[in-house]
């Protein structure tokens, strides 16, 4: 049975998400839904991104991602269908999928324009409804993707976040804090080697790897300094702030039994530095 995920920025206390998912049984009933989550702040595309990215990996490849933030919603801003060797995503082209394409050797993008494959009346607030959901729904059902609409070759790319390789310093910013107030860095993707760490750049991939010792590193954010990088949060006291890598494999700065965001003060696009 086809796999189609969900991530929006809806919430799920209106009835917005009910009925994309009525939208989608009604069009695949054998699909199988699986919410990645509802709870994107609104309107914040780049948090939408960050998530997709670090969700997909964990997918079968032929798996639809339905994806709805959507500030433009009801303007001249495109509604995409993108597949990819990783899966194929709906949603509308504001950069929302950019992260992912950019860790993909290929991609193949069309325009949801053909009307077999909406809703009969479109709303000029509720796309995620009445394109996204039934689009969504019809390629799970097996549509081939150019039957939707013509081939884009210029969707919208966000920048990728911040991160600077210098002689001894790694550069980044804070991406996102998590509900426990753990504070995501764009410094990654690490992967343990033993008790060495191996860094390659997220989202570039022709970056290859650089290896460091991380009992060496120490790590400036807000003016707090933590030396060293751990694997675990049970490595420093319970109220002590850590410097470890997250399970998506990104440098996180937490409070153990507490919140980094709420002790350091730290916002999306505050910069973090690593001497190494």
């Amino acid at each position: 049975m086809p796999i189609l995920t969900l991530l929006t920025d809806f919430g799920t206390e209106d009835e917005y998400v009910g009925v994309m998912k009525g939208v989608i049984l009604s069009i695949a009933p054998d699909v199988r839904l699986v919410d990645i989550t509802h709870q994107i702040p609104p309107q914040d595309v780049r948090r939408a991104a960050l998530l997709l990215s670090n969700a997909v990996p964990y997918f079968p490849p032929d798996t639809v991602h339905l994806a709805v933030v959507d500030p433009g919603v009801g303007t001249e801003r495109r509604a995409l269908a993108v597949r990819t060797p990783a899966g194929t995503f709906v949603g509308p082209d504001n950069g929302l999928f950019s992260w992912v394409l950019a860790e993909v050797p290929e991609w193949r993008a069309v325009e949801i324009r053909e009307p077999a494959y909406r809703l009969p009346r479109v709303s000029f607030t509720f796309h995620g409804r009445d394109i996204f959901a039934p689009a969504a729904a019809h390629l799970a059902a097996g549509v081939p993707l150019e039957r939707l609409g013509p081939w884009v070759a210029d969707p919208v790319w966000l920048p990728l976040p911040r991160l600077e390789i210098g002689a001894g310093v790694l550069e980044g910013e804070v991406l996102s804090a998590d509900r426990f107030g753990n504070l995501t860095t764009s410094i990654g993707r690490f992967r343990w080697d033993g008790d060495r760490l191996l860094l390659a750049p997220a989202f570039r991939p022709a970056s290859g790897e650089m290896g460091l010792n991380p009992a060496d590193a120490r790590v400036v954010l807000a003016g707090v300094e933590l030396r060293g990088i751990r694997r675990t949060y049970g490595e420093v006291a319970v109220g002590e702030p850590v410097a470890l890598v997250g399970s998506s494999g990104f440098l996180e700065i937490a409070v153990r039994q507490g919140s980094a965001a709420a002790a350091t003060g730290a916002a999306p696009g505050a910069p973090v530095t690593v001497f190494l």
